[in-house]
């Protein structure tokens, strides 16, 4: 039953959006999953109290959709904030709760074993996403800088991604899990997934934002049927240290962004996250303030962009990609292009 047809104790804050007003995506099986989530990805900016914090305001206000991950090292924290929501009576199946399988447990014995340990530590007894964080098996420890590489690291092989995912399938089948899906894809390896995949990716999950907007990708998940959920809609401000670059830009600081932003009386960031919004992708941006993210929760039921103010985002595409994921290549004298197999091809 839908949220808004469920009577529920739960209050929320008064200043907040009622959750049946936030568009939603309806998924193949009748699945709404929230138009717009919470990011959680602290990095070294929050710790997880904090985080664990910021998801239980935004609940209040009414988020209903919050996008973690094992690696994020704040699932235990941000589970308290769960239970005290279900506990003051809100329904689980009002929730969307999205989790990441992390690289270092792509291993078939692993992958089962990773999602329970994410269920409990949430203090959920199924997630309704769970995605691949990466496709590659590669991983490395907290801090490292861009020169790191895992030793063990290896190309994507489509054989052995697959086995990952045959557990991802096992997951759904056992009712751990609701639906599943790809995170930092290609539309190479994509193509690979959909062919041979028995219960197919639901989602991709990448970096999309006015300046990095991915139109061929994003083409190519929406046609293919699946969702396109984008993390660091706004930029990354907090991203680590070793995913900045000289030629870096800052989407809040595009004179077409600031220039919308003020004519409407509103933050960049909000126009950020509106575009995204009126384009199809859902986005997930971070924030630990509370004005913050209402705004951008707000920003799904308010005054939408004009058609011109969204050809004219569309015009500032400039390809900066700030997540490059440098310490996932597996050898020394690769540039980080590779993982993203911009000429068509897989790297090998």
């Amino acid at each position: 039953m839908a949220a808004e047809n469920r009577k529920s104790a739960f209050v929320g804050a008064p200043d907040g959006v009622d959750p049946a007003l936030v568009p939603a995506k309806i998924l193949a099986d009748g699945s709404r999953l929230p138009g717009i989530g919470l990011g959680t990805f602290g990095n070294d900016c929050y710790d997880g109290d904090r985080i664990a914090e910021a998801v239980k305001e935004a609940i209040s206000v009414g988020y209903r959709h919050i996008d973690c991950a094992s690696v994020y090292g704040n699932e235990d924290s941000i589970g308290v904030s769960l239970r005290n929501a279900m506990k003051a009576g809100l329904p689980r199946g009002d929730l969307w709760i999205t989790s990441k399988l992390w690289n270092d447990k792509h291993a078939e014995k692993d992958v089962i074993p990773s999602c329970e340990k994410s269920l409990k530590d949430l203090g959920l007894d199924y997630l309704d996403l769970y995605l691949v964080h990466w496709p590659f098996p590669n991983s490395h420890a907290k801090g490292v800088d861009v020169s790191s590489r895992d030793p063990h690291a290896r190309p994507y092989i489509h054989e052995e991604f697959m086995k990952t995912w045959r557990q991802m399938e096992k997951l759904v089948k056992t009712g751990l899990v609701k639906h599943i899906g790809t995170s930092n894809m290609t539309i190479p390896k994509l193509k690979l997934v959909l062919r041979d995949a028995e219960i197919k990716p639901v989602s991709n999950e990448m970096e999309i934002h006015p300046h990095f907007q991915q139109e061929e990708l994003f083409r190519f998940v929406r046609a293919n049927g699946m969702v396109p959920i984008g993390f660091s809609p706004i930029g990354s401000p907090c991203r680590p240290e070793r995913d900045r670059s000289p030629g870096d830009t800052v989407d809040m600081e595009d004179p077409v962004i600031v220039g919308i932003a003020e004519r409407m009386g509103i933050h960049p960031a909000v126009v950020c996250v509106k575009w995204a919004l009126q384009r199809g992708q859902v986005p997930i941006p971070l924030s630990v303030t509370r004005s913050k993210f209402l705004a951008n929760l707000k920003a799904s039921v308010s005054e939408p962009l004009t058609a011109a103010d969204m050809k004219a985002i569309a015009g500032i595409d400039r390809n900066c990609r700030l997540v490059k994921g440098q310490v996932f290549l597996w050898k020394d004298n690769q540039s980080w292009e590779d993982l993203w197999d911009l000429d068509g091809t897989i790297a090998p």
